[in-house]
C-alpha cells in the first residue's frame, strides 16, 4: 500500500529498526533513533542492489518517488543507478577543478615563470579581464568556440584588434595544456582563424631621417638622468639588440678581450655574440665602478640584484621631450640601426637581420649558429658607431634615400 505524507509524519521510532514500503522498491528506513532514510531496492545483472535516497523531510514523498523513477529508467536501460550516481558525483568533483579558470591558473603557473615579470602581469591581467568572465567558471571540456569569440566582443567594439587575437592565442594555449593533461579532448581556439579582421599592424616609433637622428644623439649626449639610464641610453642607438636584453645585460657575459657580449635571446632561446664597438665598450667601462661588483651593468634604482626597469629608457626619451607614441621609442633604435645601416651605408642586410637576432634558418632548415658573419659584423658594428659620431658631430649627414 502506498505511503501518505501523514503515515509519514507519525510513524514513531521502534526498539529496533523497520521499514515501511510506498511501491516499485521504495520504502523508507525508520531507525531506532528517529531517523526516516529512503531507500530503494532494485537488482542489476540478477544481484540485489539497495540505494539510499535522502532522509524525510528533507527529501519528500514525491522527490523520493521521483528519484526512484529516474532510478528504475536506468535499470530498465541496464544501468546500476547506485553506480552511476557515484560516477556522477566523481564528475562534479573533478569538473569543479577542471574548469577553464583553474586549468587556466595551472597553466600560467607552469608555462609563465621564466617569463618576464611584465609579461607574466600582461597574460594575467588577459585572463582574468577577457577570458575568465565568460570562460572562467565553465567546465574546459565543454566551452565551445563561439563562447571564445564571445570574449573579444568588447575589444572588437574599442577596435583593439591586436589585442582580441593575443587573448584568442591565449586561450588556445590553454586549451592545448588542457588536452595534454587530459582535462579537455578539444581545441576550439583554432576554429576562430578568420573570425576576426586582421589587426592593423603599428611598427614602433623610430626617427630614421639622419639629421633628425643626430638631433637626438646630441640630445642624449646631453641627458642628466642617473649614470645607469645615462649610458644605458647612449648605449641602445650603437647595438642592434632589444632594450630587454640591454638593460639585463651581465657583467659575465662581456668579453673585454674579445670585446664581445654574448648572452641568449629570451624571445627565441638561442645563444647570440654583440660585438661591441670601442664607443660602445667605452660606455661600458664608464659602469664598472658602479656596478662592476654586482650580477648587472645596469642594475635597478633600489637593489643592485635586479635590471633596470624596463621604462626607463623611454621614460629618459620623453624627459628629453619626445614622443615614444610617434617619435622615437627606446625598441625603435633596432629601426633605425636597419634601415639607414643598409640605405645609408650598405651593410649587407644578411648581417643587419643576424646582428637583429631574428630567428632565422638555413637552407637546411636549422638554426644559424651565434658566430655567423661574426667577422663582418665586428666591422659593421664598428662602422656603425662611427657614422653615429660623425652625424652627431655635423658632418657626413648623407640625404635620405626614400624608396
Amino acid at each position: 500500500m502506498a505511503l501518505t505524507d501523514t503515515q509519514l509524519r507519525n510513524a514513531k521510532p521502534q526498539d529496533k529498526d523497520y521499514s515501511v514500503t510506498d511501491g516499485l522498491g521504495l520504502s523508507i528506513l525508520i531507525t531506532s533513533s528517529g531517523g526516516k532514510w529512503w531507500r530503494f531496492r532494485y537488482r542489476h545483472l540478477g544481484k540485489p542492489k539497495l540505494m539510499s535516497m535522502g532522509t524525510y523531510p528533507e527529501v519528500s514523498l514525491q522527490q523520493a518517488r521521483a528519484k526512484r523513477d529516474e532510478a528504475r529508467a536506468l535499470v530498465a536501460k541496464n544501468i546500476d543507478p547506485g553506480r552511476d550516481r557515484k560516477e556522477q558525483k566523481q564528475k562534479a568533483i573533478l569538473d569543479a577543478t577542471n574548469t577553464f579558470e583553474a586549468v587556466a591558473n595551472e597553466w600560467h603557473a607552469l608555462h609563465n615563470k621564466n617569463k618576464s615579470e611584465r609579461h607574466q602581469q600582461r597574460v594575467k591581467r588577459w585572463l582574468e579581464f577577457y577570458l575568465y568572465p565568460t570562460l572562467g567558471k565553465r567546465v574546459i571540456s565543454s566551452i565551445t568556440a563561439p563562447l571564445v569569440l564571445e570574449t573579444t566582443n568588447i575589444l572588437q567594439k574599442q577596435g583593439k584588434l591586436e589585442t582580441a587575437h593575443r587573448i584568442i592565442q591565449t586561450a588556445g594555449q590553454v586549451f592545448r595544456y588542457a588536452i595534454q593533461k587530459g582535462f579537455a579532448t578539444n581545441n576550439p581556439a583554432p576554429d576562430l582563424k578568420g573570425a576576426l579582421p586582421p589587426p592593423v599592424v603599428k611598427n614602433m616609433a623610430a626617427i630614421l631621417e639622419p639629421k633628425d637622428f643626430a638631433g637626438l644623439l646630441r640630445s642624449i649626449d646631453g641627458y642628466q638622468g642617473t649614470l645607469t639610464v645615462r649610458c644605458a641610453l647612449k648605449l641602445a642607438p650603437l647595438l642592434f639588440q632589444r632594450i630587454g636584453e640591454l638593460r639585463r645585460m651581465k657583467w659575465e657575459d662581456l668579453d673585454f678581450e674579445r670585446n664581445e657580449w654574448r648572452y641568449t635571446v629570451t624571445k627565441t632561446k638561442t645563444e647570440h655574440i654583440v660585438p661591441l664597438s670601442t664607443q660602445a665598450v667605452d660606455i661600458i667601462n664608464q659602469m664598472q665602478s658602479f656596478s662592476g661588483h654586482g650580477l648587472f651593468v645596469f642594475p635597478g634604482g633600489r637593489t643592485h640584484e635586479r635590471p633596470m626597469s624596463e621604462n626607463a629608457i623611454n621614460g629618459a626619451l620623453r624627459n628629453l621631450g619626445y614622443d615614444t607614441q610617434n617619435d622615437i621609442t627606446g625598441h625603435g633604435f633596432r629601426a633605425v640601426a636597419q634601415t639607414l645601416g643598409e640605405q645609408e651605408l650598405g651593410f649587407d642586410p644578411k648581417h643587419i637581420e643576424r646582428q637583429l637576432a631574428h630567428s632565422v634558418v638555413n637552407p637546411l632548415g636549422t638554426a644559424y649558429e651565434r658566430a655567423q658573419f661574426l667577422q663582418a659584423r665586428k666591422s659593421m658594428m664598428q662602422k656603425w658607431a662611427d657614422y653615429l659620431d660623425e652625424i652627431k658631430a655635423g658632418g657626413k649627414v648623407l640625404p635620405f634615400k626614400h624608396a
